[in-house]
């Protein structure tokens, strides 16, 4: 970057410190499946029918990033850097969002809609596009269908809006390329107002399984996940609150070869092993993943600290270039169909957020690892034992700060330094120079 570059990026800086001094607000926290609660209806236009509502809201989040080198790899920090590029500007999301709501006589929720766009910069997408269904007889059950989020884990389910790092963990993005998938979701929660269980939630929900990575589903495999989570509890003798959940994922690839690859012990040696057998065809590449997360969080507003943990281990089927999740059937650049390769995983994140006297301003720590391959470790990563960079661990280290300018208005500046393992694959044999610098605001309404 030359001089005047430097020099205008600085002022710009300056003049963003000196706005997060001056100025204020708050922001409600919302998970991608939500609906529209009163509160946040009563700020909204609302367009009044007969039997219903239709409401709208969005928000979009221009940011400018700084990375280490030119050409960066940082695919879970917002996309890669071109290759003779470390800084940009980009619109790293544009959402526009409405929901229909029909309420009973008795102003009980009967059925919801809801439908949402992504626009930036690269193109226009759909992120929601789902309908739910109220049981009233009982009040026990909801069911959702169209294109919505898996109910798995927390931070998953956080909506971008209200998350205070600017990006979900690498782990969280390469599980699940996206957070939105087709299929259908029952969720089983008493709704009375003395129900004994009206604090636990059970959803229980079946998926293509690729999300929105790719045009459509590719095999006959589908995803079950399931839920058990129970909501925030407070527990007043020490001004604490507690929520959390456990999670598991069933689900599977189907092969289209006669070729699989595992992790086997040979001779002592644990390699990349190849499965020739006429029976692996239309058989399955095992994805099972099981996850629980907390929650805690003080009652004190003005300096409440909040600390989110989860924990997710399993086994991923994947290529032998990358452990995420496709989105179609893999191919190579012929076209020729590539093999499964199934991997034992493990990964976790923690995020602590301090609240600095007002609720506008936030202190933000945050720690996550991916260790695709937990069977091999640094130095014994190497080509002749069949491994590739998609067995390396990554963990990631966050820290940031963010303030309220007001209803309407945040920013976010934050630094994320990325560690691998060092080992014996061409380009980590040490640690990449990677770390990428974020200033990312937010307008919504």
């Amino acid at each position: 970057m030359n001089q005047p570059f430097l020099s205008a990026f600085g002022k710009y800086i300056i003049g963003i410190l000196f706005l997060f001094v001056i100025s204020s607000s708050a922001l409600a926290q919302r998970t991608i499946n939500d609906i529209m609660d009163s509160t946040t209806v009563n700020h909204l236009l609302i367009i009044s029918k007969k039997y219903g509502s239709l409401s709208f809201s969005g928000y979009m989040q221009p940011q400018f990033q700084v990375a280490q080198t030119n050409g960066t790899q940082a695919e879970y920090q917002g996309g890669n850097f071109g290759e003779f590029t470390n800084n940009r500007f980009r619109l790293r999301r544009g959402r526009l969002r409405a929901d229909y709501m029909i309420l009973n006589d008795d102003q009980s929720p009967s059925t919801y809609f809801v439908l949402q766009f992504d626009g930036t910069e690269q193109g226009v997408n759909i992120r929601d596009f789902w309908g739910r269904y109220y049981e009233n007889k009982w009040k026990l059950l909801y069911i959702t269908l169209g294109l919505s989020g898996r109910p798995f884990g927390n931070e998953l389910q956080l909506s971008s809006s209200v998350r205070e790092a600017p990006e979900r963990g690498r782990m969280s993005q390469i599980l699940m390329k996206t957070e939105r998938d087709l299929g259908v979701t029952f969720t089983f929660n008493p709704r009375w107002k003395d129900a004994t269980l009206k604090n636990f939630v059970l959803d229980l929900g079946v998926y293509n399984g690729q999300g929105l990575a790719g045009p459509g589903e590719f095999d006959n495999s589908k995803d079950v996940i399931a839920r058990l989570s129970h909501k925030p509890y407070k527990i007043k003798s020490v001004g604490l609150s507690i929520a959390g959940g456990i999670s598991t994922l069933q689900g599977g690839l189907n092969h289209r070869l006669p070729v699989s690859y595992k992790i086997d012990n040979q001779n002592g040696i644990l390699s990349m092993v190849k499965d020739s057998s006429a029976s692996t065809m239309n058989k399955v590449a095992p994805r099972k993943y099981y996850g629980v997360d907390i929650q805690l969080a003080t009652s004190i507003k003005s300096w409440k600290s909040e600390l989110r943990a989860e924990v997710i281990s399993g086994l991923q089927s994947a290529t032998a270039t990358t452990s995420t999740t496709p989105g179609s059937y893999p191919v190579d650049n012929k076209s020729v169909p590539l093999p499964y390769y199934t991997r034992n995983f493990n990964g976790a994140y923690f995020t602590f957020v301090q609240t600095l006297n007002s609720t506008d301003n936030q202190l933000i720590f945050k720690y996550d690892w991916y260790d695709p391959n937990s069977k091999v470790k640094g130095m014994d990563i190497s080509a002749k034992r069949g491994l590739t960079a998609a067995d390396v661990r990554f963990d990631t280290f966050g820290f940031g700060f963010l303030h309220h300018f007001n209803p309407h208005f945040k920013a976010v500046l934050y630094y994320d330094i990325i560690k691998n393992e060092s080992t014996q694959i061409p380009d980590y044999t040490d640690d990449r120079k990677d770390n990428v610098f974020t200033l990312r605001t937010q307008f919504y309404f």
